[in-house]
């Protein structure tokens, strides 16, 4: 899924374009990515002026002058970066992992307050096919299920080590509704990413 001409290459270098398409002025915003990291901006096909990337790993040693790194938790931000007049927000598949409703809650007041503009995508709970594991029908299992799932799937990308890997693992994964979406995001655009014909990611875009 991530090696360079997949099928996930090609679903992020349409994603790209439809980012570039919704914000023409990219390349001279100031961008704050929370969850993103530094080697996904160095291939990104269009640099803004300057992007910093907020992560909870941890930050790379040597950025160039125009990536800021921090580690920091999206939904408790620092002051500092609250406050650090930004034109965009960006975030890709990080919603999911937050960890329950209310962070999920502090996560969206974080965005709506860093930026007027945001683009926070996620996977859709109702794709068929659960797109960390690529396992169809995975999310709609009981945790015990997804855990066995976890561990013997044969696309899963690093299997966990022990039967409590694997529970954390799927725990750590909670798939959003559009309802949800429409929740964190009220005054924005909920556009649905398809895959024959079917929504397999959410996308809440505001411009201004």
């Amino acid at each position: 899924m991530d090696a360079p001409g997949s099928l996930g290459a090609r679903y992020r270098a349409r994603r790209w374009d439809w980012l570039c398409a919704a914000f023409p002025g990219l390349d001279r915003m100031s961008v704050i990515d929370l969850g993103g990291t530094a080697e996904s901006w160095h291939r990104a096909p269009v640099r803004p002026a300057r992007v910093h990337i907020v992560n909870l790993e941890k930050p790379p040693a040597d950025p160039p002058p125009w990536l800021r790194a921090d580690h920091a938790d999206a939904c408790e931000l620092p002051e500092e970066i609250l406050a650090g007049g930004y034109d965009l927000v960006i975030s890709n598949s990080v919603l999911e992992h937050l960890g329950g409703h209310a962070r999920r809650r502090m996560f969206a007041a974080a965005v709506h307050r860093l930026a007027d503009r945001h683009w926070v995508q996620t996977p859709y709970r109702y794709f068929p096919v659960e797109p960390h594991w690529v396992c169809p029908g995975m999310q709609f299992l009981p945790p015990p299920a997804r855990a066995t799932v976890a561990r013997h799937w044969p696309l899963v990308h690093t299997p966990p080590e022990d039967r409590a890997a694997a529970l954390r693992a799927v725990l750590d994964v909670e798939l959003l509704s559009r309802t949800e979406m429409r929740e964190y995001f009220p005054h924005s655009r909920i556009v649905g990413e398809k895959v024959a014909g079917l929504t397999k990611s959410l996308i809440a875009v505001k411009r201004s």
